[in-house]
This record gives C-alpha cells, structure tokens and sequence, in this order.
C-alpha cells in the first residue's frame, strides 16, 4: 500500500503569502514536545496561558449536559447576543459572535483588507494581528514599545505614526499582552476621532482580569471595534467563544464574511450559562488576585524581578526565555517562552491556583542557582 500521488502534474501553488507564512506560535502544551519528555499532560502545571485557573462554572457543565448534538446550532447565536447585549448595555445588532477571538481578527481582515492595505500593529503583542493581516496581502508596520520604558505606550508616537501611515486597520491589544500595560480609553478616542478612516480593532480579551478597567465599549466611536474573548476569564478555551463589539455597520460586515455556523451550540449554551453566574467569576479572580500577589512576593525573594502588570500575568526577564521554560518544563511546569513576541529574555507566568503557586516556587527554588550560574557563564 502507498500514499503517492498517482498524477505527475504537479500540484496548484497558494498564493505567495501562503508559501511564506510560518505556523503559528501561541504557547500553551506541545504534546509532541511531552512526549518525548516522557510527561503526561495531566502531570503538568500550565502557567504559560493566560485563562482563569479555577474553571467554568458549574452552570456550565450542566448546560453542556442538556445540549442534543444532533441539532444545527443557532447561525445567528440569538440568544447569547441577546445576553451579552444586556451585560454590555447595548442592542444585540451591535454585536456579532465568533469562534474564540482569533476568529473575529480573521473576519476584520477578510472584510476590511485589501492587498497593499497599511495595518498598524503596537507591539510586543498577539502575532495573529499580524498573521491575519499579512495573509490578505497587507502591508504590516510595527510600533514596539521599548523595556526601558516600562512597555508603555508612546502616545505621542504612536499619534505621529498615525497620521504618517493612515493605515486601514490599527490593532492594539488592552490590557496588553504579554506586557500586562493599560491604555486610556481617553488616548483610543483621540485616535478614533482624528482618522474616521482608519478601524480602530481594540483586544480586551483581558479586562475582567484588570481591576478598574474602563473599556473602550463606552466610547461608541464608529470606527472603533472591541473584541473580546469569552475563554480567558470564563476558563471556556476548549470551546473556543468570543465576541466583537461595534458599529451596526462594521458589525454587519463581520457577518457577512463569517463561516456558517462559525459557533457550534456547545460553545453558545456554555455562554450563556456563564454569563448567568458571574458570583463564579467574581470570587474566582478576587482570589486569583490575591495569589498572584503572594507569588510575585515569593519570585521576587529568589532574586527575580517580575515587571508591574495591571493584570494577573506579568513579564520576567530571566536572560534566556527558551533554556528558563525548558529547565521548568523538566519539573512539571510550563512557562511562556516569549521569543515570538520577540522577547526571547523574557518569560511570561500566569498566577495559578494557590496550592499550584507554591509547585512553582519549589521548582523555582531548585533550578534558579543553577540557572543563573548558566546564564553568567555565557549561555546567554
């Protein structure tokens, strides 16, 4: 038995942004990678993602439980619409749902991107703003925010650059990831109101986790669209749920662009049973909060510095990210190499559970002498 090809005409190309583009780099378990460290998924601590340790609510699984699955879920995910709509205050046609966040990205540039199109990415951040812009043929620039500087935004920077480029699209993740940094809302409607032509995409996939928040919904600029992601702080990332928040019509572009069917009823159930026990929500990340400060105490007493962050994930710079996270990986714990938002000293940790906090610690203790011996030695 064989797998070859049977026709010597060779196959049809993709298109060159295809051939170019690398795969994707997010983090999170490499099972392969476990495989050969002889570890089983189960007996690793994953501090590398930035999702809500203690899970969905209970709700959740009982919702899952009555959902038939012989059934074509809702196309237009009504009734989760309708939810969100209330929680957000504003009319359900405003908002449009997606398989997970990464998905909305995708829509915005199939919608909004033509080849040769300016984008605007501020970085470090998630490399699918960039991925799914330079897939429709856009021409991609980078504002980076720089460490001495705290990985604070530049305004006035950024403003030159807006006004020099005016791209079609800005992406700006807020709170920031991997660099945990807020941005006014004050500064996003600035921006908003100086370019109408330009699409503001605003990722607050992260603003349960930042306390005091002020999200740039209130804003209610037209070419402003907030995307958000239902898998970090409601702990549903195996089902994959997000939304985006906009303008009627920028919210009825996304839909005309989007797969049939893009949400399965699974994931629209769990939805809804989320956003009706949101005490689930509140106590699980007043004690998130908590532990997350006992374990920034308890790195820095070993001689690390983890950066500020205004949300529960915080940058560290280590030296070598990629030997740090493969020292921990050998105990059991993984860490975020953060060499793809090119920051290869660095490594981001994601606070855990209390009880799985203090795993953490001990394979700190253990690894950071000989580490550091590694790192003054010229490994660096």
């Amino acid at each position: 038995m064989t797998d070859r090809f049977c026709s010597p005409v060779a196959a049809p190309r993709p298109r060159p942004e295809v051939h170019f583009a690398s795969p994707a780099y997010h983090g999170g378990l490499d099972y392969v990678e476990l495989e050969t460290l002889r570890l089983t998924p189960e007996e690793v601590l994953d501090f590398s993602v930035n999702s809500n340790p203690f899970g969905p609510s209970p709700c959740v699984q009982q919702a899952l439980a009555r959902t038939p699955l012989d059934r074509y879920p809702d196309r237009e995910a009504v009734a989760l619409r309708r939810a969100l709509a209330e929680c957000l205050r504003v009319t359900p046609e405003r908002i449009v749902v997606g398989n997970g966040a990464a998905e909305l990205f995708w829509l915005v540039a199939v919608a909004y991107l033509n080849i040769g199109d300016v984008v605007l990415v501020l970085s470090p951040s998630f490399g699918e703003y960039a991925r799914v812009a330079y897939m429709q043929g856009a021409r991609i620039h980078h504002w980076t925010a720089r460490a001495e500087d705290g990985f604070a935004i530049a305004e006035e920077e950024v403003s030159r650059l807006l006004k020099q480029l005016r791209p079609r699209l800005v992406f700006i993740c807020n709170p920031n990831n991997p660099t945990g940094t807020v941005l006014s809302p004050e500064i996003l409607r600035e921006w908003c109101l100086a370019d109408a032509e330009t699409l503001f995409v605003v990722d607050e996939s992260y603003h349960a986790f930042a306390s005091g928040f002020q999200s740039a919904i209130a804003l209610r600029c037209e070419n402003l669209l907030v995307v958000r992601s239902m898998t970090k702080d409601y702990a549903l990332a195996a089902l994959r749920l997000g939304y985006a928040v906009g303008a009627e019509m920028v919210i009825e572009a996304l839909r005309r662009v989007r797969p049939a069917w893009n949400v399965n009823a699974l994931a629209q159930v769990a939805g809804l049973a989320a956003l009706s026990d949101e005490d689930h929500l509140r106590r699980g990340l007043e004690v998130l909060h908590s532990a997350g400060c006992v374990l920034r105490q308890e790195i820095q007493t070993l001689g690390w510095k983890p950066l500020p962050s205004a949300v529960h994930f915080f940058l560290m710079r280590v030296g070598n990210g990629a030997a740090f996270r493969s020292a921990l990986l050998r105990h059991g714990i993984l860490v975020r190499d953060c060499a793809s938002f090119g920051l290869p000293e660095y490594v981001r940790i994601a606070p855990r559970r209390p009880e799985e906090n203090a795993r953490l610690i001990t394979a700190l203790r253990e690894i950071t002498p000989s580490f550091l011996r590694y790192c003054n030695s010229g490994g660096v």
